[in-house]
Parts: C-alpha cells; structure tokens; sequence
C-alpha cells in the first residue's frame, strides 16, 4: 500500500523531531544508516515514522558519544546493545579516572606557584601505580620510625594509604599532598624529630602505656559511644547507668588481658583513665604532632574514607574531662553494687 503524503515528512521536519541537523540527517541516509521512505518528484528525501524513530536512536547513541562503526553494528545486529553499551561504559569510566587525576593534578598546580618540573612530578604522582604507591610509603616509614619502639611503628604502618581503583577528587587531592610530603626531606626530618621527641618524653612514655593505647583504640568500640553519650549528658558517674557501663569496660578490660576483674584492675583502670584527658589532649593539639605524624595520619585517613585521626579518638568526647568521669564511675561501681 503506498503511504500518503501525511506519514511522510520532509527532512527539514525531520530535524525539527528529531534534533538531528539536515545535513547529519542527509549523511545518515548516505550511509545506510536510514533509508528514505519516498522522495518527492524535485528528490526530496521523505522519512516515515520508523525512519524518524530510527534517527532518534542513532542520536541517543551519539550523544553518548558511540563510535558510528559500532552505531553500524546495533543496527544491523552485529552486536547486542547491552554489549555495545557495556564496552562503551569501560571507555567512559576509564576516561573519567583520567579526567579526575588531571583535575587533581590541576588544583595541586593552582594552589601554589609551579614549575614545568613539578607539573610532571604531579602527573607522575597520579598515575603511581599500587606497587610505586606501597615502596614510595614503605620507605617513609622505615626511615621516620628507625629506632622508634615497635608499638610505634605497628601504629604508623596500620594507618596505610590505599587509594581506591576509583577514587573521588577528594582523594586524588589527599594522596598528591601526601606523595609530596612523603618525598619532601623537610618533612621527614620534622616527623622523624617529632616521633623522637615525643616518645622519648615522659608524655610519650605515658602515651605508650598500654591502658592509654587500649583506650585510643577502643574509641570506635560499641561501649565506648555510650560511655561517651552519658557522660556528655551529664550523668552523674555515679549513676547506676554510669556504673553499669563502666563495669562492662571493666570486664571487657580484664577479657582482653586474660586477669581477673577484681578492684586491683579497678583502681589501675581509673589511675591510667586519670591521665587520659591531659595526654591525649596534649598530643592532638601539639604543633609538632600536626605538622608531622598527624598530617600523615588525617591524609591517610582522607584517602582511605576512614574517619580523621582527631575524631576516631574524640568521637563525641570532652577530653577536658571524660577520662576523669569514667575513672569515677569504675571506682563507685563497688560501692553502689555494696549497698545494694
């Protein structure tokens, strides 16, 4: 049945429809891609319905930027469109990893006044790969921690920078900043200076107590929050809530030690827990710390997604007096409990 003059459209109404311009319409047809219903007696190209939705797919697939040999291949069946797709989805995402290295590399150069040398050392930096990235680190941590005691040590090489295969701009930013801090002889003078300083001084040494180490480590622990929480509330440590909680870490205390959780291990806890608020307050806020082992560690923790070193052990906590609350809410446990 021939069509009427209706179901056909000229090409200058096909590119209204279709957003194509007259002349892609025109090389499409050249092509084979689409093929004209009719043509006027002057030739004009006329295109039905199928042709025009047919020209709508073939705009889709170019605005997704597909090749018009692998446009060929869907049409024609060569190819499925879920494999077509999924090839052009690894190009795509291939390109936007290199697009979020340049722009990482980008703003590290607009931060600061650059050179053509530095340039190449960013771009260096970005396309590391985990090996370069594992040597790069390994060998600032051997150097910084030469002579340091082993616990200090464990605790640098724990926090270590692994950059994801697909990392965000945030952390792309992170690991060029700490690339070059880690190449950078100042800083690793400082931090090695610092770590010397510190753990050679009584705060350290007292930084290093077991106790005190438990305590920065269990900041994430699921009891610990809620120690935090009651004492940010106001309880009283002498609460039985408060007391409650207190014995609970108690007991888990006397668990990880394989001791007994008798008043002995009480009064030790609530000793060291005395001294909790002004260590860890004195290491966080100290200028040394920040610009050396705590830069390190807030850059590891950006590029890994883990939360910074300042809020794994503050969490929610008023280290002006959270260690003194539940040094007392671990000593009035046995009293409450006796006068029960």
């Amino acid at each position: 049945m021939t069509q009427t003059h209706e179901e056909l459209h000229l090409i200058g109404d096909v590119a209204r429809r279709t957003g194509l311009s007259v002349s892609a319409i025109r090389y499409y047809s050249d092509e084979g891609l689409v093929v004209p219903a009719d043509q006027t007696d002057g030739g004009h190209r006329r295109y039905d319905a199928a042709a025009i939705a047919r020209l709508e797919y073939i705009r889709t697939l170019r605005d997704l930027e597909t090749g018009l040999d692998q446009v060929r291949r869907v049409l024609t069946g060569t190819v499925e469109l879920r494999d077509l797709l999924a090839e052009h989805l690894e190009v795509v995402e291939t390109r936007t990893h290199d697009l979020q290295a340049k722009r990482a590399v980008l703003r590290a150069l607009v931060r600061s006044e650059s050179t053509q040398e530095r340039a190449r050392l960013l771009q260096r930096l970005v396309t590391m790969s985990d090996a370069q990235r594992q040597n790069l680190v390994d060998d600032f941590l051997t150097e910084v921690s030469q002579g340091m005691p082993a616990h200090v040590a464990d605790r640098l090489r724990e926090a270590h920078p692994e950059l994801p295969a697909d990392p965000s701009p945030e952390q792309l930013d992170a690991w060029i900043d700490l690339a070059e801090l880690l190449q950078d002889d100042d800083y690793r003078a400082v931090t090695r200076e610092y770590l010397r300083e510190t753990y050679a001084s009584e705060i350290g040494r007292r930084m290093a107590q077991p106790d005190i180490q438990d305590f920065v480590r269990s900041a994430g622990d699921e009891l610990m929050p809620k120690l935090a929480a009651a004492c940010s509330a106001g309880l009283s440590p002498e609460d039985s809530h408060a007391t409650d909680l207190a014995e609970r870490f108690v007991q888990q205390a006397a668990a990880a030690a394989g001791v007994g959780a008798d008043d002995d291990l009480r009064s030790r806890l609530a000793a060291r827990y005395l001294e909790v608020d002004e260590v860890l307050t004195q290491t966080l806020e100290h200028d040394g710390y920040r610009a050396s082992e705590g830069r390190y560690l807030e850059l590891v923790a950006v590029i890994n997604g883990t939360p910074a070193p300042e809020a794994s052990v503050r969490g929610d906590l008023d280290l002006s007096g959270f260690g003194a609350w539940l040094s007392r809410a671990i000593l009035a446990g046995p009293a409450r409990r006796a006068g029960e």
